[in-house]
């Protein structure tokens, strides 16, 4: 196992993600505790010391099953993390009761990692609302040991994150973003690699192979990379990716049976980084992935301008091709829940006039119509 050093640890450059642990009948809600502690013994075998998880993950039994779990290990033989769940803004007032229940279930008397969790457009300014207490009562708990590395996790803009950052940076000690090779350039994965590298803050990586869809390519794009390393394998393609990113500390992986685990540890055995050539090669199959699936927009805004709505058109041209890409996912609903109604794609009422000065001549009231549809308006 490759490790990093992180302040006084030596963190497993692999962590544990349980938010996709093994399920019963297929019910997201009903966590197989068996296979989940052998998976944990694997991984506690080959030299994993890093697991992840969150209230709302598998309907708020992950932190429960994983607490039973790893409560038959030495405490000081792995590291533990959890997150405040502000992706729901009903928990905003509830911060030291649901903490206090996060310990329960995990039968910790601390965590070594805690996130302010899924930092976007929707509750950005929740977040930053003081009358809330979350910043205050969570730098109390790492002033009382409660915590010993407080941190966050973003899914919003780089504007959102900067945000937050401006706001709170001072005390948080990492990031945890969404990186990959394709989200490089489709969610701006760079632009946010370099906000945090101004703030001087450790990334830590969730969706390294977007939920399992960079796990396998088409036969064309798989020979290109067969190519340049005959014997790595797909999804180790996506782990060398990031072992090129000096900046990145932790990879989490949500694995949800044994092979997959297995076949994750053996590729972080070794650290063998992406070349100039196999990097370039990488990113010129992610932009002919886009390109094939998304909708070409390049934010001109002539349409913005010819719009009788006043719908702001590239952006969610940008949302549209995310959803369509992800094949639903709760990423566009949620940034789309945060658009005044008369902004949304339902908006639209089919005039074309949009249309009329699109230089890609993209067809946007059809898209705007199967938007709209897509998210059930």
């Amino acid at each position: 196992m490759v490790y990093k050093e992180y302040q006084d640890l030596k963190l497993s450059t692999l962590g544990l993600g349980t938010m996709r642990l093994p399920v019963i009948d297929g019910d997201d809600a009903r966590v197989d505790e068996e296979k989940t502690a052998e998976m944990v013994a694997y991984a506690m075998e080959k030299g994993i010391n890093y697991y992840d998880t969150a209230w709302g993950y598998h309907s708020g039994n992950s932190e429960t099953v994983m607490g039973k779990v790893l409560s038959q290990y030495d405490r000081e033989s792995y590291y533990l993390a959890t997150k405040f769940p502000g992706y729901d803004l009903s928990n905003m007032d509830k911060v030291e009761e649901i903490f206090e229940k996060q310990l329960e279930k995990c039968r910790v008397d601390y965590f070594d990692f805690y996130l302010v969790h899924n930092v976007c457009e929707m509750n950005i300014d929740a977040y930053l609302d003081e009358k809330y207490g979350i910043y205050d009562y969570l730098v109390k708990q790492k002033e009382n040991g409660r915590i010993r590395h407080l941190g966050f996790s973003a899914h919003g803009s780089c504007e959102v994150m900067k945000r937050f950052l401006d706001k709170y940076g001072k005390s948080m000690e990492f990031c945890q973003i969404q990186l990959n090779w394709l989200d490089w350039s489709f969610q701006n994965a760079k632009g946010k690699m370099e906000l945090l590298k101004e703030w001087n803050l450790p990334v830590w990586v969730m969706e390294p192979l977007r939920g399992g869809k960079l796990a396998s390519l088409k036969a064309e794009d798989e020979g290109k990379l067969k190519a340049l390393r005959p014997d790595e394998s797909v999804p180790a393609w996506a782990f060398r990716f990031l072992q090129a990113l000096p900046e990145v500390t932790m990879v989490l992986s949500g694995m949800s049976n044994m092979e997959q685990l297995k076949e994750n540890i053996q590729t972080f055995e070794t650290d063998k980084p992406l070349n100039k050539e196999e990097w370039d090669g990488l990113l010129g199959i992610a932009d002919e992935m886009l390109k094939q699936s998304n909708l070409p927009c390049t934010a001109c805004h002539y349409c913005v301008s010819h719009c009788p709505k006043g719908l702001n058109i590239p952006e969610l041209i940008d949302m549209y091709n995310e959803h369509c890409f992800t094949g639903g996912g709760f990423l566009a609903p949620m940034l789309i829940a945060t658009i005044p109604e008369e902004k949304r794609p339902s908006a639209c009422v089919g005039c074309r006039s949009c249309e009329a000065v699109c230089p890609q001549q993209i067809k946007i009231s059809e898209a705007m119509s199967d938007f709209t549809k897509k998210l059930g308006g």
